[in-house]
């Protein structure tokens, strides 16, 4: 009987065995990505720590911009988000044999994607079977309410609980806490200090199972995920003082046990947060917005003139800031923009692939007629 107490400090709870266990093949155990490269990764076994083999099916590609995109599945005919993304990711949860050979990517309960960052119609994910969501901003420069939205967008769609983090609160002058919250309704927003720990205690009571820290580079984000696991584990390094921008120090992501229970995953640094089919994160990122819209006379109100419109109303009384009005309609097009390249793409491979099937079936029945 295959004993799974080693996996319990990677993530491996009741839930999680009800939902996997059926889902095994025979003369394999489960084990959670710890850290993905090329054709090999790091993966966490009932019998430890160990390096597993990954088949061309599961593994990464990169494209030509060298961002890490997901391999397609060998079927042509398989739609879904699923045939976009099914990579390995750190987090995942797989099946591995006797061989460290992985043999199945076990369904995510939710995975952090955006879009490819050389805008090519392809999803990328950056952690996946997360719970938290850590969207780090550093409170000792300028905060870019429009990237802690995107963010947001990104966490609500996949189904984690964000938290907006604001780093470095001993650095900081004035600390615009209160904005930041009114543009994270469902979340909450914090100012802590992994130098002199203030904030921590209230963070750290707050993480749920898997916790994912994503943000620029240079928002202090591993030097907050060594602060959590209470022990350097991951690279530090400064900002550039003329600029205050960061250098990418994290380089993979990798997932590591809490102390206090639950895992943790450090990603490196995102210079572009494209959105990728998240229509439910950006409705949740404006709840507010889409509840004032509710009262519009119209139905089908555009919020651009129309008479009746709340949103405008709004805007006009102060309610609403022009700004947040602007950002939720620039995410709604983007990503209507990105669904739409898609669906084109997809619908154009779907076409290739049948293509491919009849030229097939042309040559067999080709070569059966030369036979005769």
């Amino acid at each position: 009987m295959v004993d799974y107490d080693l996996l319990v400090p990677y993530g491996w709870t009741e839930a999680v065995a009800n939902e996997y266990d059926s889902l095994i093949d025979d003369g394999c155990v489960p084990a959670r990505v710890i850290r993905m490269d090329r054709s090999e990764c790091d993966v966490a076994t009932p019998t430890g720590l160990t390096r597993a083999r990954c088949p061309r099916l599961f593994r990464p590609e990169r494209g030509p911009s060298g961002v890490t995109q997901a391999a397609s599945r060998p079927d042509p005919l398989r739609r879904g988000a699923d045939s976009e993304i099914s990579g390995l990711c750190t987090g995942d949860w797989v099946s591995i044999d006797a061989e460290l050979d992985v043999r199945q990517l076990l369904p995510r309960r939710g995975a952090i994607t955006r879009s490819a960052a050389d805008r090519r119609a392809q999803g990328q994910v950056l952690a996946a079977n997360v719970d938290t969501v850590l969207i780090c901003s550093a409170a000792d420069s300028d905060i870019d309410l429009g990237r802690i939205e995107r963010m947001l967008a990104l966490a609500w769609d996949s189904s984690a609980q964000p938290i907006v983090v604001l780093t470095k609160a001993d650095a900081a002058l004035d600390i615009p806490l209160d904005e930041v919250q009114a543009v994270a309704p469902g979340a909450v927003a914090l100012a802590v200090s992994a130098d002199t720990g203030s904030g921590l205690d209230v963070l750290t009571a707050m993480l749920d199972g898997t916790v994912a820290l994503i943000g620029p580079s240079g928002v202090g984000k591993s030097t907050l995920a060594n602060a959590l696991l209470g022990q350097e584990v991951f690279a530090t390094n400064a900002v550039r003082a003329v600029d205050k921008k960061g250098r990418h120090t994290t380089v993979h992501r990798e997932l590591r046990p809490l102390p206090g229970g639950g895992t943790l995953i450090d990603t490196p640094g995102l210079r572009g947060i494209g959105l990728w089919d998240a229509a439910e994160g950006i409705e949740k990122t404006f709840s507010d917005i889409e509840s004032i819209a509710a009262h519009c006379r119209f139905d089908d109100c555009a919020h651009n003139g129309e008479p009746g419109c709340a949103v405008q109303e709004a805007i006009d009384s102060g309610a609403l800031t022009q700004r947040r009005f602007d950002s939720y309609r620039k995410l709604e097009r983007e990503n209507a923009w990105m669904a739409a390249r898609s669906d084109k793409r997809l619908q154009a491979e779907r076409e290739k692939a049948w293509r491919d099937i009849r030229k097939q079936q042309r040559q067999f029945y080709q070569e059966r007629s030369s036979r005769r």
